[in-house]
């Protein structure tokens, strides 16, 4: 299992990002994927998951309304768009594989996200 993440950067409050995930060496498509973050100081906490078809999103309330899931089985890659982004919002942002992901632990290697003025 590969996963690699892209996409981070420093943004201001109130902007955009939108970060990638390109996997590889399972059926990307067989699998609920989720978008994970780790805040500095803080444990991971998940974000976001869709399902293999991509039918089915869930967000946590602290993203909901300002991040949207998808992905593109074809190209075995997940997305997260990141709108009105908050400060708060700052941390190092993992896709993760399947829907037991904080017991396999099968995740990359993160993208940082800074939302700073």
């Amino acid at each position: 299992v590969q996963l690699v993440e892209s996409g981070g950067g420093l943004v201001q409050p109130g902007g955009s990002l939108r970060l990638s995930c390109a996997a590889s060496g399972f059926t990307f498509s067989h699998f609920y994927m989720n978008w994970v973050r780790q805040a500095p100081g803080k444990g991971l906490e998940w974000v976001s998951s869709v399902s293999g078809g991509g039918g089915s999103t869930n967000y946590a309330d602290s993203v909901k309304g300002r991040f949207t899931i998808s992905r593109d089985n074809a190209k075995k890659t997940l997305y997260l768009q990141m709108n009105s982004l908050k400060p708060e919002d700052t941390a190092l942002y993992y896709c993760a594989k399947g829907v037991a992901w904080a017991t396999t632990k099968q995740w990359g290697q993160g993208t940082q996200v800074t939302v700073s003025s």
